[in-house]
């Protein structure tokens, strides 16, 4: 499938989808409440087959952040990018996606343990590079530590 067939694609199934074309990828830009769906379509559908999700992360915008999930399919030789948008920066909540692609296990683990980012039905979240003692997320804009240097 090419870039518009997949979006023309996405759009019939998701008509609330948008989407942002001027980077490498098909952007296809969500809400966090319609990513689930969004990501099993994508995964189960014969059309798209997004089997391999090589990059999942997360961006702070400083007034909500932004989950960012690349995905190919290898049968069909295309990739997508899902940006859902996580509004409520104070209790940042999302569906995890590691029932549908098994190494999101250890990419939202990490999210959680840098960004905050609280994946619910996650099987195992928990700090993956910090103590649990940790204090803040360190990715966050809103981080401060007593060892920060300010330019």
């Amino acid at each position: 499938m090419t870039p518009e067939e997949i979006k023309l694609s996405v759009s019939e199934l998701f008509p609330n989808a948008t989407y942002d074309e001027t980077g490498e990828f098909l952007n296809v830009l969500t809400d966090s409440k319609d990513l689930k769906p969004m990501m099993i379509a994508l995964r189960s559908k014969k059309e798209f087959d997004f089997d391999y999700l090589f990059c999942l992360t997360c961006i702070d915008w400083k007034t909500h952040l932004t989950m960012v999930y690349h995905m190919l399919s290898k049968s069909n030789n295309h990739t997508i990018v899902i940006k859902a948008k996580i509004a409520d920066i104070n209790k940042p909540e999302i569906e995890t996606v590691c029932d549908i692609w098994e190494t999101a296990n250890f990419h939202e683990r990490e999210v959680f343990d840098l960004f905050g980012v609280k994946f619910l039905n996650h099987p195992d979240l928990r700090r993956i590079f910090l103590d649990d003692e940790w204090d803040g997320f360190p990715l966050r804009k809103n981080y401060v530590d007593e060892n920060m240097i300010e330019i």
